[in-house]
């Protein structure tokens, strides 16, 4: 059994209300357990909602309190992050879940790479605020493209 971004298994749950679906994880689904998770809903956004980025770092920033998630219209979202990046991290806990298959690019779910902070659509090495909270207590994220 493991998370998987919600998105991915054609969940419309993104910042613009449509899905990431990716079909290898969806034939994933078909022989084992994925329990999709969207830390951005489980931390209070709504769906859809304004684009947002990690201004200024990386979700290990954010989590270490050193920068924050900011929406395209200015709005600062770090506690809706960071309370879905708790909550998806104790549906781990209570599940035993060990392993993440994460959605790449996303301020919450990206691993290794994220967007910039400057809605321009440039990606930067780090990882979104889940991602960060899942690998700091010893789950394994699993980037969709090695599924």
């Amino acid at each position: 059994m493991r998370l998987i971004s919600a998105c991915l298994l054609g969940v419309r749950c993104t910042w613009s209300g449509n899905d990431n679906r990716n079909d290898r994880a969806i034939e994933l689904s078909r022989v084992e357990t994925l329990i999709p998770v969207c830390p951005e809903q489980l931390g209070g956004l709504a769906t859809p909602r304004a684009p947002q980025e990690i201004q200024g770092g990386t979700g290990e920033d954010v989590l270490d309190n050193k920068c924050r998630v900011l929406n395209k219209n200015g709005e600062d979202v770090t506690s809706e992050f960071i309370r879905g990046a708790e909550e998806t991290l104790e549906i781990a806990r209570q599940l035993n879940i060990r392993e993440f298959i994460a959605r790449s690019g996303s301020p919450s779910c990206g691993c290794g790479q994220i967007y910039d902070g400057t809605f321009r659509d440039r990606l930067m090495d780090g990882d979104g605020v889940t991602t960060a909270l899942l690998r700091r207590s010893g789950i394994r994220i699993i980037p969709e493209e090695d599924l």
